[in-house]
């Protein structure tokens, strides 16, 4: 009997027990998916079923695991669990069982054994600043991203640290972050950008590489069109309020309640490239707009340095001058008295050798 690395997907798919009208329905929502007609279904289908069993080995950076925790909670159609327990993913940090020696075995064995074929996928911007920020095994991020990439068929950048630098890299940038796209340049790179990218984005990408054995359409930023090609805003269902001149001045006054567009609060939707308004989150139950919140522009470079939607509670928002002045004076002289008693409490204690506990100390603070 062959190993599973040998079998086609259409082979574990009947030891899974999956029927061909299941299959055939999976590859249907596939091809919506690959923004396909439902007539590629068959091709699709056919093309999946003598594939064998893709090599993925999946890198981490500087990264906080979300596209991992996104990619994990990957749903409709549900076969795609199955789907991803026959491609080969030989090497995840956070997924896989071995640690240490053995994981590192596993993946130079992964690069041998596939050589030219796998593909890699790397999460995380890459440290540059100091190579100590960020190492795997006692290696760099850049060692070992140039290592593993030098037999890989392509590249996947999942999330916008990989894609464009993300979070780490926004000002001031303090590890020197990059992405992965400013190291390596002889290979094909796929970027699937969003903070974390929505999981049927990656899901799907990989898919269509497993199912055409190529990389899809991408755009001038090495986006998937299929998931990139609009904007929110093109898709987004609050767009006829935008139309109307009818928006949101607050999060809850009566336009926002009624649904109008929070382009006026600062929603991003119409410069950021992304499927949430159609693909959506949790098992396509919302987005952020339809929670009630605009778009931060998560799947764009420099989204971080953007600018936020609030003002920090810290910053004073109307004349406090006096009333802050009285209360610090309060405060002060209070802390003082306290922290006089305190003292006076623990040189008696000392003095008796005895024990002093919080209760007898008022609950106050040695200044």
């Amino acid at each position: 009997m062959r190993s599973k690395h040998q079998l086609t997907v259409g082979e574990g798919l009947r030891q899974h027990g999956i029927s061909r009208r299941a299959f055939l329905k999976f590859c249907a929502s596939l091809a919506a998916l690959m923004a396909l007609p439902p007539s590629m279904a068959p091709a699709i289908a056919a093309a999946i079923g003598r594939a064998r069993r893709q090599s993925v080995i999946w890198l981490s950076f500087q990264e906080c695991t979300g596209c991992t925790e996104s990619l994990t909670r990957s749903h409709s159609p549900t076969l795609e669990g199955l789907i991803f327990d026959l491609i080969s993913l030989d090497y995840h940090h956070t997924l896989q069982a071995a640690s240490g020696e053995a994981a590192e075995q596993d993946r130079e064995q992964a690069m041998k054994d596939n050589e030219g074929k796998y593909l890699l996928v790397v999460d995380g911007s890459l440290p540059l600043g100091n190579p100590g920020y960020s190492t795997i095994a006692g290696r760099s991020n850049l060692d070992l991203l140039t290592e593993t990439a030098r037999g890989a068929a392509a590249l996947v950048a999942v999330g916008t640290c990989a894609a464009f630098g993300g979070i780490p890299g926004a000002d001031p940038n303090p590890t020197g972050a990059v992405p992965v796209g400013d190291i390596v340049k002889n290979k094909p790179i796929i970027n699937i950008p969003g903070c974390p990218p929505i999981p049927l984005a990656i899901t799907g990408t990989l898919a269509y590489f497993l199912t055409f054995g190529r990389i899809p359409e991408l755009d001038a930023r090495g986006r998937p069109r299929m998931f990139y090609g609009d904007t929110i805003h093109d898709r987004c269902y609050r767009r006829p309020f935008y139309d109307q001149g009818k928006f949101a001045a607050s999060f809850d006054d009566a336009g926002a309640r009624q649904g109008w567009c929070l382009f006026k609060l600062g929603c991003k939707g119409p410069v950021t490239r992304n499927a949430c308004a159609t693909l959506k989150w949790n098992e396509g139950t919302s987005f952020p707009i339809q929670s009630g919140h605009g778009c931060l522009g998560c799947s764009e470079p420099g989204f971080w340095d953007a600018g936020s939607f609030y003002r920090a509670l810290s910053m004073p928002v109307g004349a406090v001058g006096a009333t802050v002045a009285a209360g610090v004076a309060v405060g002060a002289a209070a802390g003082l008295a306290a922290a006089l008693r305190n003292r006076s409490v623990r040189a008696g204690a000392r003095a008796a050798h005895e024990k002093v506990g919080v209760a007898e100390l008022g609950g106050g603070a040695e200044k």
